[in-house]
């Protein structure tokens, strides 16, 4: 426990009330608000605390005020931390005895005390994230030598472990693109199931339960021909195609002892894109406002935080050109931060801040930090997910856009990386270009569905598993299983 939080506990805490017609505000001692002072409270680990705090708060205010929904969600944040840590020591020993026998507890601390291996106190209670020991092997560059030499044919990427030789296809994708002229090549079509199985019991018997699965958008070139196959049940609600957080909604009432299925399939064909980019061609974007929004703060993930602030402008140095300055980015992120399994994203307040006090992160961590770092120095970016197809595997996977003029839009994906070759186009290839095997949700995040949801959400950045709720509130993941299946049609036209 911090001295900080000792403090907390250790007084008596003067909370002045303010009530008017209007609003209601709360103040502690020390000047801090109450969302300031419950989230150091539960930034030191004192849960109880805190949720006494806001129990205390929530049975004074008025449910419209503002702060009622926020300090309601941040009961939901801690008991979604809860479930993400809850590996013991004596587990995540014996997950690392087995590559590194004469580990101790005197490893887990220099770990601890480096990021490598994440834990948090909780009411006095060490707790480790429950993919910790897994992601040691992913973070410590000599774990990591231990993993790759016990596991000689499974190269960590995006998790997946891929078998797809994305360097030959990519390089099919930039011949096609430069021989034909055209950014979108080698087609692939696809036919995909996705389901959600609400476990039995989850919600009492006849209540309704809606559900809410992804489905693409239909993008021009680059994700097109989408047609609906069938869905369980039959009656749905197809969201416009415009929507940024696209979904399929469906309705089910509960049975007793039974699981509640809902599904949608659907064929669509994707492409894979490459652009070319001549740094000494690119110049300062053009203003207007349809690109301004993309050049902002965009809280609570994209936000330019001093400390942040202060890395862009080591990575940057003097650079000017805008291309040269994503490369900077880019090229900083793969090496810095490695990819690792997350926590889910609605526990973590600020993303990109998370990745530069943690030292890694997964796709969505990755690509919120890159859009950040380039939104400083002037270069539009924006948010894109969904899945990703590696055959024979899959993945659920975080990249995005980001605009270079005179160039205008094209893809990124900072979790693939530089790639390794001595081809500059194939090296920066996930800079300008993307492979064929995506299928895109959400072109934003934390976006509104349509049908709106009435509870808050399971995953509050993305949207590839879905999302379920009733008339009691949310259904989180744990009651719940998702499935995605897919089969390639043609590989090319």
């Amino acid at each position: 426990m911090s001295k900080k939080s000792r403090w907390l506990i250790g007084i008596p805490i003067y909370l002045v009330v303010i009530l008017n017609t209007c609003s209601i505000s709360l103040v502690h001692e020390d000047n801090m608000t109450v969302e300031q002072h419950i989230h150091t409270l539960i930034e030191t680990g004192e849960f109880t605390v805190a949720a006494e705090t806001i129990q205390k708060y929530l049975k004074q205010a008025d449910r419209a005020n503002p702060n009622y929904e926020k300090l309601l969600f941040e009961l939901q944040r801690m008991e979604r931390i809860r479930k993400d840590f809850g590996a013991t020591q004596a587990e995540v020993l014996n997950y690392i005895s087995e590559y590194f026998p004469e580990v101790s507890t005197v490893d887990l601390l220099r770990w601890e005390a480096a990021r490598s291996l994440e834990v948090r106190v909780i009411d006095g209670q060490k707790r480790y994230f429950d993919r910790a020991a897994r992601n040691l092997f992913r973070i410590d560059p000599v774990m990591k030598q231990l993993w790759d030499k016990a596991h000689p044919d499974d190269p960590i990427t995006a998790g997946s472990g891929a078998k797809l030789d994305l360097d030959i296809h990519n390089t099919s994708v930039i011949q096609a693109a430069s021989q034909s002229q055209n950014q979108y090549v080698e087609p692939r079509r696809l036919r995909i199931k996705q389901s959600v199985e609400v476990k039995a019991n989850a919600v009492p018997p006849g209540e309704l339960i809606k559900c809410w699965i992804p489905y693409p958008r239909e993008l021009r070139g680059r994700q097109e021909q989408i047609d609906l196959i069938e869905s369980q049940p039959d009656q749905h609600i197809l969201a416009p195609p415009n929507t940024l957080q696209r979904t399929i909604y469906l309705e089910k009432i509960s049975k007793l002892d039974e699981t509640t299925l809902f599904s949608v399939e659907y064929e669509l064909t994707t492409h894979g894109v490459y652009q070319a980019i001549d740094p000494d061609k690119v110049t300062a974007v053009t203003s207007s406002p349809a690109l301004e929004t993309y050049l902002q703060e965009e809280a609570p993930h994209i936000v330019f935080t001093p400390e942040l602030v202060e890395l862009s402008r080591d990575i940057v140095g003097d650079e000017q050109n805008l291309y040269r300055k994503a490369q900077l980015l880019f090229a900083w992120i793969d090496e810095h931060i490695p990819w690792a399994s997350a926590r889910e994203y609605s526990s973590i307040r600020c993303i990109p801040e998370y990745a530069l006090k943690n030292g890694h992160g997964d796709c969505g961590i990755q690509t919120l930090l890159f859009m950040t770092l380039c939104r400083m120095n002037g270069i539009p970016t924006r948010w894109q997910s969904g899945w990703e197809l590696q055959p024979p595997h899959d993945s659920m996977h975080d990249w995005g856009m980001i605009y270079f003029e005179p160039y205008g839009w094209v893809p990124m994906d900072i979790t693939y990386g530089l790639r390794k070759s001595d081809d500059p186009q194939l090296k920066w290839f996930y800079l300008s270009g993307m492979d064929s095997y995506r299928i895109i949700f959400n072109d934003a995040y934390g976006k509104a569905f349509t049908p709106a949801k009435t509870h808050f959400r399971s995953e509050t950045v993305d949207n590839q598993r879905g999302e379920v709720e009733w008339s009691g509130g949310n259904l989180y993941f744990d009651q719940w299983r998702w499935n995605f299946d897919w089969e390639i049609l043609e590989e090319s036209k």
